[in-house]
């Protein structure tokens, strides 16, 4: 029988080049976020193309209680999800200090708050089933402090990331598994305007790598690997000038 995945944030971006990627591999998707119209687009697409099972429903992920709802919801409708990926999450963010606290207070909302709106939803739905796999989507950011319009943001995949850890320490002994993913610059329309941004892969080569790496079921990854793995080491221990340049 087809296994199933849900994906938070699937209208765009590396969360619908996530989906045809894993339709491509024969899953069955539970695909949600706000913009249902290009949900539906996808679902075709993905129906169509691959004759898998694709449910659509909108989603915005600050409101904690339709998290609960929809998984709750997609749980009923397919019987079992095998795994749930917390990818949703805005890019905004501005330089503290200059007037912006209400642009940088939704982004931690966005990115943190409604990610641990999403693992409770999910763990729920694993701990009844008593197996389950899920995927944290954090980033690069999170490995150190970050300038300019990347503070905010990368404070709260940082977050993401101990949230993940947190959760994985909790059920350590259980066969639920719990994967940590750190991507580095993906141009999606998140960042379409920004300028040229180091070692940036395209949206359908860090999709493609994304679900590779998830795939696998690590502890944590890095994608890509190279450069990324090695500078995540690097990062923790460069002198902080050095790392603002990644910035």
């Amino acid at each position: 029988m087809a296994k199933t995945i849900l994906i938070t944030g699937a209208s765009s971006g590396i969360g619908a080049g996530m989906a045809r990627e894993f339709a491509k591999k024969g899953y069955n998707l539970a695909i949600c976020a706000r913009r249902l119209e290009r949900l539906e687009a996808l679902k075709q697409e993905l129906e169509s193309q691959y004759g898998i099972k694709v449910i659509a429903k909108v989603l915005d992920v600050t409101n904690y209680d339709q998290v609960f709802e929809v998984f709750r919801a997609f749980k009923e409708e397919f019987g079992t999800i095998d795994r749930i990926i917390v990818n949703a999450g805005v890019g905004e963010g501005r330089r503290i200090g200059k007037g912006n606290f209400a642009i940088n207070k939704a982004t931690v909302e966005t990115n943190f708050i409604s990610a641990l709106a999403q693992c409770e939803a999910a763990v729920e739905i694993f701990r009844a089933q008593n197996a389950g796999h899920l995927v944290m989507i954090s980033s690069m950011s999170a490995m150190r402090g970050m300038p300019k319009h990347l503070t905010a943001y990368g404070a709260s995949k940082a977050g993401v990331a101990h949230l993940a850890e947190g959760i994985r320490a909790e059920l350590i002994d259980t066969p639920i598994k719990v994967t940590t993913i750190f991507p580095g610059y993906i141009r999606t329309e998140i960042n379409e305007g920004a300028k040229k941004l180091p070692f940036e892969v395209d949206e359908k080569t860090g999709s493609r790598l994304l679900a590779a790496e998830i795939e696998k079921e690590p502890v944590k990854a890095y994608v890509p690997k190279w450069p990324w793995l090695p500078l995540g080491i690097a990062m923790k221990v460069l002198p902080l000038k050095l790392v603002n340049k990644l910035g």
